[in-house]
Parts: C-alpha cells; sequence; structure tokens
C-alpha cells in the first residue's frame, strides 16, 4: 500500500494591499504548489515587490482585500515568525549588512527561532555541533568553504554574495514555498548565472518557488512552469515560460496599451 504525502500549496485569493493610503496591489489571484516555479514580471511600480512583503507580514504593507491561504488556512492574522514557521521564506531585493553578526549564528538563531513550536519566548538555540555540520552540508551544495560561515552577515559581500547569502538562508531553513523578490537585481550575466545554479540546486518537489523579477535572463537558466504579469497592481496576463520570450522581444508597453484600451 503506497501513502502519498499532499503537497503544500500558497493561494493568494483576490488579494488587495495598500502601503498606507495608497492601493498597490488590486486583487490579484495564483497558485503556487511545492515543486512548481512561478515567476511575476513586470515594469517598476506595478507591485509585485509590495505583493510579497504583505505576503510575508511586513507592517507597512497592509491586505485590505482577499486571504492569503497556505495548506488552506489563512495566514493574515498570523506574525512574520509564524508564517515563516508555517513554511513561508522572503528571499529579500537588497538584504542588509548586519556587522558583528556571523554568518554562522545568524543561521543558528534563525534556525532555531524555526524549530520553537511557536513559543515566542523560547530562546534555546539548537546545538552547536549538528548544525555546523549541517551548515558545512549547505555550504558545500552552494560551492563555498567553511570560512564564509565566519564571516559577518552580508558585510563586505558583493552583489551576488548577497543574493547567494539569501539562498544559504533559503537551504538551512528549508521553507515550503518561497518568494524571491528580484534575486537577479543589481547582478551581470555571470552573478545572474552563478545565482541561478545554486537555485536550480535547491530547487525540487519539496519547495514551491514565487521568483519576482523584470527580466527574462535569469529565466533562461530557473525555467519557471507559470509566468504572471503585472501591470498597476493587477496580474493582467498569465503564461507559459515562452511568455518570458515574448515580453523580451516586446517589452512591457503592448500589454499597458492593451489594457488603456480596454
Amino acid at each position: 500500500m503506497f501513502f502519498f504525502s499532499k503537497l503544500s500549496k500558497l493561494e493568494i485569493i483576490n488579494v488587495g494591499v495598500k502601503v498606507g493610503d495608497k492601493r498597490v496591489v488590486q486583487d490579484v489571484s495564483l497558485t503556487v504548489s511545492q515543486g512548481e516555479i512561478h515567476a511575476i514580471m513586470g515594469p517598476n511600480g506595478s507591485g509585485k515587490s509590495s505583493l510579497a512583503k504583505a505576503i510575508m507580514g511586513h507592517p507597512s504593507y497592509k491586505i485590505v482585500q482577499g486571504n492569503v491561504l497556505l495548506d488552506g488556512e489563512s495566514i493574515l492574522q498570523l506574525s512574520p515568525t509564524e508564517r515563516a514557521r508555517k513554511g513561508l521564506f522572503l528571499g529579500f531585493q537588497y538584504p542588509v549588512e548586519v556587522s558583528g553578526v556571523t554568518v554562522l549564528n545568524f543561521l543558528r538563531a534563525s534556525y532555531s527561532a524555526m524549530k520553537q513550536g511557536g513559543k515566542e519566548d523560547v530562546k534555546v538555540q539548537v546545538p552547536l555541533v549538528p548544525f555546523k555540520k549541517m551548515l558545512s552540508e549547505k555550504l558545500q551544495l552552494l560551492g563555498w568553504n567553511e570560512g564564509y560561515s565566519s564571516r559577518y552577515l552580508n558585510e563586505g559581500f558583493s552583489g551576488g554574495e548577497k543574493k547567494k547569502s539569501e539562498l544559504l538562508q533559503l537551504a538551512v531553513l528549508q521553507p515550503k514555498i518561497a518568494i524571491l523578490d528580484e534575486i537577479d537585481s543589481g547582478l551581470d550575466i555571470d552573478a545572474v548565472r552563478l545565482v541561478a545554479e545554486t537555485l536550480n540546486k535547491l530547487s525540487g518537489p519539496n519547495l514551491g518557488l514565487l521568483m519576482i523579477t523584470h527580466y527574462k535572463r535569469i529565466l533562461q537558466f530557473v525555467r519557471p512552469h507559470r509566468i504572471h504579469v503585472m501591470v498597476d497592481g493587477r496580474v493582467v496576463l498569465s503564461g507559459g515560460p515562452e511568455l518570458a520570450d515574448e515580453l523580451e522581444e516586446k517589452g512591457y508597453s503592448w500589454i499597458e496599451e492593451a489594457e488603456e484600451q480596454e
């Protein structure tokens, strides 16, 4: 007799988002399951990053319409930490530098927080020796040596190293669904290829990816199952990976013009 585990699913249902008094996302719906790769593309100011931050619970980005479900349960009343414990992950467009905090200590604290089972007041760290062993395996997977873990988080890192640092966090925390906000921004083509190779190593049946990007270039190396185009806070077009080629050739103006004519 065979038993099949149910795939986790992130459902974004008719979501609207406000920043202050400004509505930045309008009635967005899409679903990402484990094992799937989705990409959201669109021009600057279209609401892509605002949607990502709202899903993760950033206090400045308020979901004022619709719902977000993870495994069928609403996450809107959960804190960002609780959402992370449920299996969500957000990779930032601009990773911050944290002087005085090593990569090892940061990741150990983050991993420990994920394993506390909702006990916000518990500050016990996971044992150091087994954690360092696990971290060493993740570093090897990403092609980094052990010395990297003793560096201060993102301090003195190149743009590519900062983005790869986000992916190391993803590898350690092992979320069900990861949202990557412009993981390719500010990178030259060699760095994009390196980040994409790392992302492909982490992809698999236990990880659902929602990638936010302006450009096709990373999608040449990490092929999405579906592409969604956002304009003025709304998803106006969805399609297969070939949609990226059309956007590369035509840009976004033809979509914006079509929207204005409706």
